[in-house]
């Protein structure tokens, strides 16, 4: 966690653009809250024996900082994923990545109200080029694909999970610094968890469950290390020392990695389109990124 914070956040990206991919393909096979839940559930297991010791020693700040914590795994822990993959039920990964892509756009006037910070002219420039590039990738580069675009319910979900997680990359500055980056996760993990598994319940008893499987179990390992514990670990960090408007504008590297990953793994050859969009994202991150923190 000593390394540079534009790297944990570029890594951060990474981990949750595979995790929307596999929460759209696994969709009639893992209902959302399930999806969500044991994904936290698993990471919660995983992190205790790595916690246990400082979760003691720190427990007089977890005591004075509760609301924080909880308010904090409240919109990250049991809402944001859980609205995602209630959304990724209707929607397609198209409108998916369109929808991600507005989290930084909203970070600029929440971090405004809430901690007076204003956005330099250069990070709202650099945010809004990085925009048009994720724009000009999902289009393809053409104006009628975008004219063509159709949202529905699933849209209104993701949206509502973007405006939520805007909140919490903002509010990461009520984070107490007494707790370095696994207790404090495992901290906002343990609050979200409950209420988390009153919507589990509930969803139990309308009807919907899982049959494990290969497959099911292979999601549930990936989804507790990575784009629950990794990247929330690089995102916190990375948060924390370059600020919220600056670190907003790196989720717009999760339609690149989407590119990199289909080249990869599916054998899905890059455009022009693809070229230029990147170059538009990367251009944006760059000019975001410079200059001294406000």
């Amino acid at each position: 966690m000593r390394t540079s914070p534009y790297l944990l956040l570029t890594l951060a990206p990474l981990f949750w653009a595979a995790n929307m991919v596999i929460g759209r393909a696994m969709r009639f096979d893992i209902p959302p809250v399930a999806m969500s839940f044991w994904r936290w559930a698993l990471a919660g297991i995983i992190l205790l024996p790595f916690v246990a010791r400082d979760l003691r020693t720190h427990w007089p700040v977890i005591r004075r900082t509760w609301p924080a914590l909880a308010l904090l795994g409240l919109l990250s822990v049991t809402l944001f994923n859980t609205l995602c993959y209630i959304g990724l039920q209707w929607t397609t990964a198209t409108n998916g990545t369109l929808l991600n892509s507005v989290i930084p756009v909203l970070i600029i006037p929440i971090a405004w109200l809430l901690l007076g910070e204003k956005a330099r002219p250069r990070q709202s420039l650099g945010v809004v080029l990085s925009l048009l590039g994720v724009i000009v990738i999902v289009s393809q580069g053409r104006l009628e694909v975008l004219r063509q675009l159709r949202f529905n319910q699933g849209d209104v979900w993701l949206f509502v999970a973007m405006v939520l997680w805007a909140f919490y990359t903002v509010l990461l500055r009520w984070r107490p610094r007494e707790l370095s980056g696994l207790p404090f996760l495992a901290c906002i993990v343990y609050f979200g968890l409950p209420p988390l598994a009153l919507a589990y319940a509930v969803e139990i008893a309308s009807g919907r469950h899982f049959t494990l499987s290969p497959a099911v179990a292979l999601t549930f390992v990936y989804y507790g290390l990575f784009p629950s514990i990794l990247s929330n670990l690089c995102f916190n960090r990375g948060v924390a020392q370059v600020g919220p408007n600056r670190a907003g504008v790196f989720i717009h590297l999760m339609p690149v990695f989407g590119i990199l990953l289909s080249a990869l793994f599916l054998g899905e050859r890059p455009q022009l389109h693809h070229a230029a969009g990147m170059a538009l994202v990367f251009g944006g991150i760059a000019l975001a990124s410079s200059g001294r923190r406000i």
